[in-house]
C-alpha cells in the first residue's frame, strides 16, 4: 500500500519547484501561492490542515538503571510531583593487583573523590580557576552516607540466555522476583555528613616539603570529596594492607567478591535538598588510600655495599568499574491510574527518572471531509495525501508539527528545557531526530529543528514556560510514502538530547517497553495541556502545511 514507482516523478517535480522558491517563512502561515514556470505554467497551492491526537499519562515502572552514561545523586522535592531521592551503588577495582606495599606500612589518609560536571569561567594570575557547576540543581543541604556494600553484583543473568547480562533496576531489584535488601546495601558505615551541599570552589591539594613548609601541589576542579578514615580506626589497614599476600587482591573477580563496592545513600533534610549528576568518567573519580612504607635501598661505596632504609609515600587507587547503578526512592503525589487511554486526559504529566511519561496517539478521532461528514482521521489523512488508485502522492508535506502548551495555571518551577517524542512501540527516536543536523557544543542547542527548546515568557531563561514545538514532518512522510506504521508515541522530559539510548522497564507484561537514558537521568517535571484541556486553543494537535498542484 502507498508504494509506487510513478509517485517519484511528481514528488521530484514538486521538490525542484520548492527548491527554486526559498521565500517561505520558518513558521508557515495559511496562504496560497502560485509558482510559475517560464515555459509551462504550473500552479501550486500551499495550505494547512489539522488532525486530532489523544494524549494520556502513564507512571513509569522501575527502569533499568545500570550502564547509564551518568548517574544522579541527591534529593528533590518537586512542587507538583513530590519527593524523589536518588542514591548510587557501584563496584570498584584497584589499579594494581598483587600489590607490594613495602614494610612498616602506615596509613596516611583515605580520600573519596567524584568530580562534578563543571566549567572554568575565569583564571587568575596565579592560575586559580573560578568554576561554574553544571548539572547541579538546588542549593539546600542533604544527608549523605557512604557504606561498604555487602551485596554481590553479578555480571550475568543466571535465569537468562548464556550471554545475557544482568539488569539492575531503579527500585534496587534484579527482576520482579529478586531484590537487594537495604541491610545488604548498608554494610559498614564509612562516612556520614548531615549537611552536605555541592561547592563550586577549586580544590587545592597540599603537601609538606622537607623543610616543613606546606605548598599547593595540585589544583583540581570542584568535586564530591571526603576523607573516609578516622584517627583511631584500623579498618583500612586490616582491609587492604593485611591482605597484601591474600588472593583477594590478586585479580578482578576475587577483589569484587571481597570488596563489593560502595553504596552512597542520600536523604533529604526537612523536605529540601539538592540533586547532581556524577562525573564518573573523570580520571579523578576514585578512592585513594595514601600511605607511607619502608623499602631497602642498596648503594655502592668504596668499602662495599650499604643497605639503607628509606621511607616513601605511595597510593593504592581503587576505581569505580563494572556494575554501577542508581536506586530511586519516590514519594509522588500524582495518581494517573485512572488515565483515560481511549478519550485522553485534560493534562499530560511528565516527570523524569522513575516518573511519568505521556502517551500520544496520532490521528485518533474524526475530522470533517469535503462532504461535511465526520470520518476517521487516519483514513482521511491517508486518502488526502496519497492516491491509492494511481499509487502516487497527491500533496507534498512541507512541515508537520505538534505544539504542547505548558499548563501555566499550575505555576510550575524549574521546567525542563527539552522534551522528547519517540516511538513507544519500537523503543527508538523518530526519523526526524536522526536527520536533524542542528548541532551545538551544548546539547540545549542541538536537534532544535525537530525538538524546539521550551519557549518561555519574554525569552527569559528563568521565565515561565509557554510551549514546546515538535516537528514530525518526516515521520508523517514515512507513513504516507513508505507505508510506515502509525505507532503510539511516547513523550518524556530529557536532560540531554543526545542521551537517547533506551533501557528496559520492569513489569511491562508482554510489552518490551524501554525508556531513554536522558529521561531516566532527568529529575525535572512539567505538566502540559492534553487533548481534553478546558482551554481548547491549548490542546495539542497535528498541524500540517502542504503543497499541491492546482488543476
Amino acid at each position: 500500500m502507498f508504494k509506487s514507482s510513478n509517485r517519484v516523478s511528481l514528488y521530484l517535480v514538486i521538490c525542484l519547484v520548492l527548491l527554486c522558491t526559498q521565500s517561505c517563512e520558518k513558521d508557515f502561515t495559511s496562504i496560497d501561492s502560485d509558482v510559475i514556470n517560464s515555459d509551462n505554467a504550473i500552479n501550486f497551492e500551499t495550505s494547512s490542515i489539522e488532525y486530532p491526537i489523544v494524549t494520556h499519562s502513564k507512571i513509569v515502572d522501575p527502569v533499568q538503571s545500570n550502564n547509564l552514561p551518568s548517574f544522579l545523586l541527591g534529593y528533590d522535592n518537586h512542587a507538583i510531583y513530590g519527593e524523589s531521592t536518588s542514591s548510587f551503588l557501584g563496584q570498584m577495582v584497584p589499579d594494581q593487583y598483587s600489590p607490594d606495599f613495602g614494610d612498616n606500612v602506615v596509613l596516611d589518609s583515605v580520600v573519596f573523590t567524584i568530580p562534578y560536571f563543571s566549567r572554568g569561567v575565569e583564571t587568575s594570575d596565579e592560575d586559580d580557576i573560578t568554576y561554574e557547576l553544571d548539572s547541579v540543581y538546588g542549593g539546600s543541604p542533604i544527608k549523605l552516607s557512604i557504606y561498604r556494600n555487602n551485596f554481590f553484583l553479578r555480571s550475568f543473568d543466571p535465569y537468562g540466555g548464556f550471554d545475557d547480562t544482568q539488569k539492575y533496576y531503579s527500585n534496587g531489584s534484579l527482576s520482579d522476583l529478586e531484590s537487594i535488601s537495604q541491610g545488604q546495601l548498608e554494610g559498614e558505615l564509612l562516612f556520614e555528613i548531615n549537611n552536605f551541599s555541592p561547592n563550586a570552589s577549586q580544590i587545592n591539594l597540599t603537601e609538606v616539603d622537607t623543610s616543613g613548609v606546606t605548598f599547593v601541589s595540585q589544583k583540581i576542579a570542584p568535586a564530591l570529596r571526603f576523607r573516609l578514615d578516622t584517627p583511631d580506626d584500623d579498618y583500612w589497614q586490616n582491609l587492604i594492607f593485611e591482605n597484601e599476600t591474600d588472593p583477594v587482591l590478586n585479580n578482578e573477580n576475587n577483589f569484587k567478591e571481597f570488596f563489593r563496592g560502595l553504596y552512597i545513600k542520600v536523604e533529604g533534610i526537612n523536605s529540601e535538598g539538592s540533586m547532581m549528576l556524577l562525573n564518573l568518567a573523570s580520571t579523578n573519580t576514585n578512592l585513594t588510600i595514601h600511605y607511607t612504607s619502608d623499602t631497602p635501598i642498596t648503594s655502592e661505596t668504596d668499602t662495599g655495599s650499604v643497605d639503607e632504609i628509606t621511607s616513601y609515600q605511595n597510593d593504592y587507587v581503587i576505581n569505580f568499574s563494572g556494575i554501577l547503578l542508581n536506586i530511586f526512592d519516590n514519594n509522588f503525589s500524582i495518581d494517573v491510574s485512572s488515565s483515560d487511554e481511549v478519550n485522553g486526559d485534560e493534562n499530560i504529566y511528565l516527570k523524569g527518572g522513575e516518573g511519568y511519561v505521556g502517551m500520544v496517539d496520532l490521528f485518533n478521532g474524526t475530522v470533517e471531509n469535503e462532504m461535511g461528514d465526520q470520518v476517521d482521521a487516519f483514513d482521511h489523512f491517508k486518502s488526502f495525501f496519497y492516491d491509492d488508485i494511481s499509487e502516487s502522492p497527491l500533496k507534498l508535506i512541507n512541515e508537520a508539527y505538534i505544539e504542547f502548551y505548558v499548563n501555566q495555571d499550575l505555576n510550575l518551577e524549574n521546567e525542563p528545557d527539552r522534551i522528547f517524542l519517540y516511538n513507544y512501540e519500537q523503543n527508538t527516536s523518530l526519523i526526524d531526530y536522526f536527520i536533524d543536523q542542528s548541532v551545538s557544543s551544548t546539547t540545549i542547542n542541538a536537534k532544535i529543528n525537530h525538538l524546539e527548546p521550551l519557549q518561555r515568557v519574554d525569552d527569559d531563561p528563568e521565565g515561565q514556560g509557554i510551549k514546546y514545538k515538535i516537528r514530525i514532518t518526516e515521520h508523517l512522510n514515512n507513513i504516507i510514502l513508505r507505508d510506515s506504521t502509525n505507532a503510539r508515541l511516547g513523550l518524556g522530559v530529557i536532560n540531554d538530547i543526545a542521551a537517547t539510548s533506551f533501557f528496559s522497564i520492569l513489569n511491562e507484561g508482554e510489552e518490551d517497553i524501554e525508556l531513554a537514558s536522558g529521561t531516566i537521568l532527568s529529575h525535572k517535571g512539567t505538566i502540559l495541556h492534553g487533548n481534553q484541556s478546558q482551554q481548547e486553543d491549548k490542546r495539542p494537535k497535528i498541524k500540517i502545511y502542504y503543497t499541491e498542484p492546482e488543476d
